[in-house]
């Protein structure tokens, strides 16, 4: 099973994850494919992603940016691997500067981001990693995040990175193949 975890602001709309969907649906994967729309608070998403997996056979996570930190929670958790595509490595600090009304850019929901969705964060922040479940994909011109923060807390793993692009990881496309080696298919 490969299980999407969308970024901030995002949702099962966006891009990659609808770019994913149509190319597992095109090689007879589609039942092996789940996407939640993650709520704001990490309690909730988390218990939205372990009630997605639970009775399910191996996962692999795959998770942009917020969901990368999320992917790597579940897996230190729960076992499994994730391909992590532009992490956010610690989101309770990156994030503070949102703090306030928000909007999803999918949903158009608004909401306002508080210090209780940055303890949350910081409460799931796992310190130890085990580098072999992991495979980084990362673009050095991530506007959002700095790239080589991933690549240095995701030492020892599988680690791709693409020179150029952006925080989207516009060569996706070009990882597909990796990916799925990476997930065991």
């Amino acid at each position: 099973m490969i299980v999407y975890l969308h970024g901030f602001n995002s949702s099962p709309q966006s891009h990659k994850a609808q770019f994913l969907k149509r190319y597992m649906e095109e090689r007879g994967l589609g039942r092996d494919y789940s996407c939640p729309a993650l709520p704001v608070s990490a309690h909730a998403a988390l218990a939205l992603i372990e009630a997605t997996v639970e009775g399910r056979g191996p996962v692999c996570y795959l998770g942009s940016s917020l969901g990368g930190f999320y992917a790597t929670y579940m897996v230190e958790k729960r076992g499994g691997k994730a391909v992590l595509i532009n992490p956010a490595i610690d989101p309770h600090v990156g994030l503070r500067a949102y703090l306030g009304p928000q909007k999803n850019l999918y949903t158009g929901e608004p909401y306002k981001l508080t210090e209780e969705h940055l303890e949350e964060w910081r409460a799931a922040y796992v310190p130890k990693l085990t580098p072999s479940r992991y495979l980084l994909l990362v673009e050095t011109g991530d506007e959002v995040l700095d790239y080589r923060r991933a690549v240095e807390r995701y030492a020892g793993a599988e680690q791709v990175v693409v020179q150029g692009g952006d925080h989207s990881l516009q060569s996706f496309p070009q990882q597909l193949s990796r990916i799925f080696a990476f997930a065991g298919y």
